[in-house]
């Protein structure tokens, strides 16, 4: 078994599927993928079920009914891969947006640079982001600054979806209190990461828009995210992140 999953949350993404798949395979460094499917009409689930009979050991599939939401598809990857024996957690999205060769350099930050959590970023230095409308790209920097003025977390990129966690981070906070669903859910789990005194890493990415299949955003999605961060830090005065009885005194620091 390898020390690193990389959990993959899909609905309808037969075009892409067996590609990213690929591409994670191919790496220099041993990753296993856990596919997150939230019951695709398009046959997304079947594509990774053939590709089980070449990746028998290292491929996955978890299977859900109904399009429940990137929050809870990632939420049960990581209880999926707590209960097994990995050391390492990325998120990424299936559509190439997120480059799978960056995936050595967000496990290496933490494996090797001792972040709790790395976070491939768009905006820190180095970071950038090809292919999006001017005004899609305005949204995207005003959200992290708007994140960035209500929480105070000193993070670049807090609405970021390419990361990866160490198992201390994941066991250090309580994965119930987590609420959001949407755009907000990366919000919150870097809240919950760094308010529970974990470190924190941004590595610089370029973002790609994707080529092919059909994008999730949506208005209510971005309606989460900016309502959900004043509730979210309003929560956090009367609720703590931390797991009970854990103890963690890791201070931030960011490459910029």
């Amino acid at each position: 078994m390898a020390e690193s999953l990389v959990i993959i949350p899909t609905y309808n993404e037969k075009e892409n599927i067996k590609a990213i798949i690929e591409a994670v395979f191919s790496l220099p460094k041993a990753f296993e993928v856990l596919i997150v499917d939230d019951g695709s009409p398009d046959g997304t689930a079947d594509i990774v079920r053939d590709l089980q009979n070449i990746y028998p050991k290292t491929l996955h599939l978890l299977e859900r009914e109904g399009k429940l939401g990137l929050g809870t598809a990632y939420i049960a990857g990581f209880h999926w891969g707590l209960e097994r024996s990995y050391d390492y957690f990325c998120e990424m999205d299936a559509d190439f947006s997120h480059n799978p060769k960056d995936l050595v350099h967000l496990q290496n930050a933490c494996s090797v640079k001792g972040a709790d959590m790395s976070i491939g970023s768009r905006y820190c230095k180095g970071g950038k982001v090809e292919n999006w409308p001017w005004d899609r790209i305005l949204l995207s920097y005003g959200a992290s600054w708007y994140v960035r003025l209500i929480t105070w977390m000193p993070i670049k990129d807090p609405t970021a979806g390419f990361v990866c966690y160490t198992r201390a981070a994941l066991e250090g906070i309580d994965l119930s209190k987590i609420r959001f669903i949407g755009y907000a859910f990366q919000i919150e789990m870097k809240y919950a990461i760094y308010s529970s005194g974990f470190k924190l890493e941004e590595v610089p990415i370029t973002f790609i828009d994707r080529v092919v299949g059909t994008s999730k955003m949506s208005t209510s999605i971005f309606g989460e995210a900016l309502f959900g961060v004043m509730q979210m830090k309003w929560f956090s005065f009367f609720n703590s992140y931390k797991q009970a009885n854990t103890i963690h005194s890791s201070k931030l620091s960011k490459k910029i």
